[in-house]
């Protein structure tokens, strides 16, 4: 036999469970228990008590007749016997004649496996009659077994097995009841979901979170008299979700702001350490990672309702059949055993003891079912009434600061729907965690605690300009204490999704360059104007266009923007360049994206445009008749942009000074003549390209005086290029050339000499007539000698001679007055060739630095 323990414990479930079961879900559960008793109960009386007792209706074996009183009993007839003998073999029981031995006892000694008939039950038996005091011919061991058959033939089945229904009918309501918990799919998912609404409900940044947001709203009863006419700007990086509670945020909505207004600063209500900010952190993480999961299923809500709709089938069911039985159940009953060869009689008439009580219990379980069967209804009505399925925080929304918590759906706002049965401060204490202003927050307290003043001035470092510069990395956002760097002169912020930059930065008064890679930084009011009075430089890196801040096309003052990121992919067919009009004082705009054509936006700032760079990463550029317009362009770089010749529409920029072509597929520049229209044309740089001669008209560009054709297919250099007296630099390093033309001596102003890489084997003498050489590159040749003449070159700061065919360096070199070790690039083996004075006048450390020109 099992205990009620036993049988309660299928509806038990984890105490913290129970914030998901509304007050249905309990009284149903407290409904089962009872039903569970009323079970068990009939079912222990039915073992022990339970039995059916049962006499006779006496006939005549030859005519017997049985005559109906008036109230509509049987009553016995005298029976007539034919011999003598058969009346001295009858006996009859008469129950009641012995006061100490009754019926009961004889049925219970009866059906016991030790039963011995006893003397008194010997003596019993003799002669006993029944009530009329009539014999019965039966004898105690008949009687027991026509009670036995009788019990399973006259009482109805319902009466012997309601209380084996009743369990199993309630063990099936709390198995359907509590399945959802139980259910593989659903258990773990309602585990997690419980497990991290208990954190949430638990966490101080909540209490924190929630503690501030009343502050907020007292504020904001006191300012907004004062200020109800103020636009409204909602910033989704903002620490504060309220406009009144921060400077408004420059938003790519527009390029507008509110009234200045004082920073209002809230106190915190509660302390948070490191410890509680790191589990805050995670719990936001958690709760992300769960929304995504669980809100692409609506499995639970589902199931719910399919055990919902079970429980309610299974209610009708029970009570319609229930009913029935009701009138059936009855303490007297007739009895047609057909063993009439084994008694001698047909009929009996038995009565059930426990009759009563079963009715009894039978009432009080259709009652109990009813109530539970219209709780299922209610539920049913509660599930259909509203959409479940869809969960709003608006009124956490209007109560908070948090303005930004996201309405949730499917099994996610089915699950936030049970838990407001049991508690509606739940979801709105968990809805904290579901805010990206409140994360933001966090970010912001754990990002200051762990970044301070004296961490942040151990990275700020030197640039190569001997800038003071400082470089943050894939920080949640800028701390605080950056702001009090105030000698900074660079910032880099490198992937910083959520970086703000506030009022604090008007400190900065050094700042002058900053960097933005893939960091659409946000900037107050006070912040913006501070930038677009100060800030000069600006890097901008991004994957999409969408992440170039949308104040950066106001910075007014701005001369120098550098923009890297792809302005050619499906998303970005409508590049945000236009309001680039609106930079009046930009110089230098370098673009490195990969451009199939100049964007006609860029021309918008030709005016006042002196440098432009479009690094095009192997996409071919084709159409360039937008650099007609950009006639003040004085430098121009046209990098990896694919292209077979030179642009045409060059040849209109007449303040053009310097032309970069580098890294295209350019085969012949036939059309160089037409530079000559560019007076001012003094830097060409066609190098890292496919040319394979260079054409006699470039003597036509007389004022040219740097010219780059190194990493090209040159053979020859022709003596045109000679004829440039005005130049300066001339690089022709990685080609094939085997011979260096004489007439290089023309070039009395040549400064710069790179023909590194090359075939050359002999040098000229007239190259040492070049007494104005500071640089000259020769190495990776088949230079075989180095002639006593290289003394002339009295400016001489640097010489490579390394990967030749020399055995010995001349010892003229030491009359090279500004050459120094450290300018010469030669072999060791090959430098131990000087005599030693000279190896003395080259170990010497003049300080003069050199340059290679490049």
């Amino acid at each position: 036999m099992f205990t009620l323990a036993e049988v309660a414990s299928l509806s038990d479930i984890q105490p913290t469970y129970r914030i998901l079961k509304p007050w249905w879900d309990v009284f149903m559960d407290y409904l089962a228990v009872v039903m569970l008793m009323v079970a068990i109960f009939a079912g222990t009386m039915q073992l022990t008590k339970d039995q059916v007792v049962c006499l006779p209706v006496l006939q005549s074996t030859v005519n017997s007749k049985v005559q109906p009183d008036t109230a509509g009993k049987a009553d016995f007839t005298t029976v007539e016997t034919t011999t003598g003998q058969e009346e001295a073999s009858m006996r009859t029981v008469s129950f009641g004649s012995a006061p100490t031995v009754t019926p009961d006892i004889l049925l219970s000694r009866a059906t016991s496996p030790q039963y011995q008939p006893t003397e008194s039950d010997q003596e019993l038996k003799k002669e006993q009659k029944d009530s009329s005091g009539r014999k019965t011919n039966l004898d105690f061991q008949q009687y027991v077994f026509i009670n036995q058959m009788c019990y399973h033939l006259a009482l109805p089945w319902y009466s012997k097995y309601f209380p084996y229904l009743v369990l199993i009918h309630t063990i099936i309501l709390i198995v359907s009841s509590n399945f959802w918990f139980k259910y593989p799919k659903t258990c773990s998912k309602i585990e997690h979901f419980v497990s991290i609404l208990g954190k949430c409900f638990e966490s101080p940044w909540t209490t924190k979170a929630l503690s501030e947001t009343a502050c907020e709203d007292s504020e904001n009863k006191q300012r907004l008299t004062g200020a109800q006419s103020l636009p409204k700007y909602v910033s989704t990086s903002s620490d504060e979700g309220s406009p009144s509670a921060s400077t408004p945020m420059i938003t790519k909505s527009g390029f507008k702001f509110s009234a200045d207004k004082p920073m209002i600063e809230i106190p915190s209500v509660t302390i948070l350490d490191k410890k509680d900010g790191e589990q805050a952190k995670a719990l936001f993480e958690k709760v992300r990672k769960f929304r995504a999961h669980v809100e692409d299923s609506d499995l639970i809500y589902k199931l719910y309702v399919g055990q919902t709709v079970i429980k309610t089938v299974k209610f009708i069911f029970i009570l319609c059949y229930t009913a029935n039985f009701v009138n059936t159940i009855s303490f007297e009953h007739i009895c047609n055993p057909k063993v009439e060869h084994l008694i001698g009689y047909t009929q009996f008439e038995c009565t059930h003891n426990m009759a009563y009580m079963l009715k009894k219990l039978l009432i009080s379980y259709i009652s109990l079912i009813c109530v539970y069967g219209f709780i299922c209804l209610y539920t049913l009505f509660w599930l259909f009434r509203i959409p479940l399925k869809e969960y709003s925080f608006e009124k956490v929304r209007e109560e908070s600061s948090f303005s930004d918590i996201p309405d949730v759906k499917n099994d996610f706002a089915f699950l936030l729907h049970m838990v407001d049965q049991y508690d509606q401060l739940y979801s709105k204490r968990f809805g904290v965690f579901l805010s990206e202003v409140s994360e933001n927050k966090l970010r912001g307290i754990s990002l200051n605690h762990e970044w301070t003043y004296e961490k942040l001035r151990q990275h700020v470092s030197r640039n190569a300009q001997d800038k003071q510069e400082l470089h943050l990395f894939m920080l949640s956002g800028v701390p605080d204490a950056v702001f009090d760097l105030t000698d900074l002169d660079v910032l880099k912020l490198e992937l910083i999704p959520e970086a703000k930059i506030t009022a604090k930065i008007s400190q900065m008064t050094n700042l002058q360059e900053l960097h933005l890679y893939h960091c659409p930084a946000k900037v107050e009011q006070t912040a913006f104007s501070f930038l677009r009075d100060h800030l000069r430089c600006l890097h901008v890196k991004f994957t999409d266009v969408a992440e170039i801040p949308a104040w950066v096309y106001l910075l007014k003052t701005l001369r120098e923007l550098y923009l890297i990121g792809n302005l050619n992919s499906e998303n970005n067919k409508m590049i945000g360049l236009e309001s680039l009009r609106e930079l009046r004082h930009l110089k230098i705009l370098h673009v490195k994206s990969n451009l199939t054509k100049i964007p006609p936006n860029i021309t918008d700032v030709a005016p006042h445009l002196t440098k432009l760079v479009i690094h095009n990463d192997g996409t071919k550029l084709v159409v360039l008749n937008s650099l007609k317009k950009m006639t003040n362009v004085a430098e121009l770089e046209l990098q990896n942009c694919e292209l077979e010749r030179i642009p045409h529409a060059i040849f209109s920029l007449s303040n053009l000074q310097e032309l970069d072509l580098k890294s295209n597929s350019i085969r012949t520049i036939e059309e160089i003549i037409s530079f000559q229209h560019l007076k001012r044309l003094t830097c060409l740089k066609l190098w890292h390209n496919k040319i394979v001669s260079i054409p006699s008209s470039i003597t036509h560009i007389k004022n040219l005086e740097s010219l780059y054709l190194s990493n090209n297919k040159l053979e020859t250099l022709p003596a045109a290029v000679f004829s440039l007296q005005k130049l300066r630099c001339l690089d022709v390093s990685y080609n094939s050339i085997a011979v260096i033309p004489v007439e290089i001596g023309l070039l009395q102003n040549l400064q710069h000499f790179h023909i590194t890489g090359n075939k050359v084997d002999i040098l000229p003498k007239q190259l040492f007539k070049c007494v104005k050489l500071r640089t000259l590159s020769l190495g990776q040749n088949c230079i075989t000698s180095i002639p006593d003449k290289v003394s002339q070159l009295l400016q001489l700061t640097y010489l490579e001679l390394k990967g030749n065919c020399l055995d010995r360096l001349p010892a003229t070199l030491g009359q090279c007055q500004l050459l120094r070790k450290s300018g010469l690039i030669v072999e060791d083996h090959l430098f131990d060739t000087l005599p030693s004075e000279v190896k003395e006048v080259f170990n010497q450390d003049t300080g003069i630095p050199f340059a290679n020109g490049i």
